[in-house]
Order: C-alpha cells, then sequence, then structure tokens
C-alpha cells in the first residue's frame, strides 16, 4: 500500500465518523457505532468502510442498511471534503475484531484459573491452607 492510498484511508475514516456523529440523523445508526478503518482498492474507485458496534446480530442488520441507505449522502460529502478526482463507491462490513479480542481475553483468563487449580504435573493442587 502507497503512502496515498494510506493517508487517503485516514482521511476518508475521520470525515465518515465526523459526518456519523453530526449528520446523519439515521435512527439505525444511532448509538455506539464507531468506523474501525477504511481499505481502498488500488484504483481508488472502490472503499470498504470497517465499522464497529456492541449490538446483536440482528442489530447489525440493520446498521448496515442504515450505512447502505446513507452511502450516496456520504459519497457526496466525502466528494465536497476531499480534493480527489474521483470519489470511490463505498460499501461496509463489520469489523469483528473487538469481539475476538473479547473472546481471545475470555479463553486467557479462563487457561489462568485453570493453571492456578493445577500443578505443573496435571494434577489438582490443595488450595486449603493448613
Amino acid at each position: 500500500m502507497t503512502r496515498r492510498t494510506e493517508r487517503l484511508n485516514q482521511v476518508i475514516q475521520i470525515e465518515i465518523s465526523d459526518l456519523l456523529r453530526k449528520h446523519i440523523n439515521d435512527p439505525r445508526l444511532n448509538g455506539l457505532i464507531s468506523v474501525t478503518g477504511v481499505s481502498i482498492s488500488k484504483d481508488l474507485k472502490n472503499a470498504t468502510v470497517l465499522i464497529s458496534a456492541l449490538c446483536d446480530n440482528a442489530d447489525k442488520k440493520e446498521i448496515l442498511r442504515g450505512f447502505t441507505s446513507a452511502s450516496g449522502f456520504l459519497r457526496r460529502e466525502l466528494a465536497h471534503r476531499l480534493n480527489i478526482r474521483v470519489t470511490p463507491e463505498l460499501s461496509f462490513e463489520f469489523d469483528d475484531s473487538i469481539e475476538r479480542g473479547v473472546n481471545l481475553v475470555s479463553l486467557i483468563e479462563k487457561i489462568a484459573v485453570e493453571d492456578k487449580t493445577e500443578g505443573a504435573d496435571g494434577r489438582k493442587r490443595n488450595t486449603k491452607r493448613k
């Protein structure tokens, strides 16, 4: 990835976050939603926007529908705010890295608890004090 595309990814992420916070009134896009990243294609014609939200799967579908509905507005506003020849088509996907991180931490904690109750030889330790 070139510096230009990295910089453009960051600028688009910042602008969409700002538009989401200040200018979008869609009730499906209210709540704790964040833009976690943008990946623009090499030809700069398509951009995938990664979003994260704390909700269940049914709400995620509604959020994606809200973003799809607002994509024309977002693209038009990006065209006004950015000084680029072609404004990319926007597609939206959920970023599940936060959920995977939470699951990983819970697995590590589970293993740590098991290690405390078992000795190095695999036998359970006597945790009662004499």
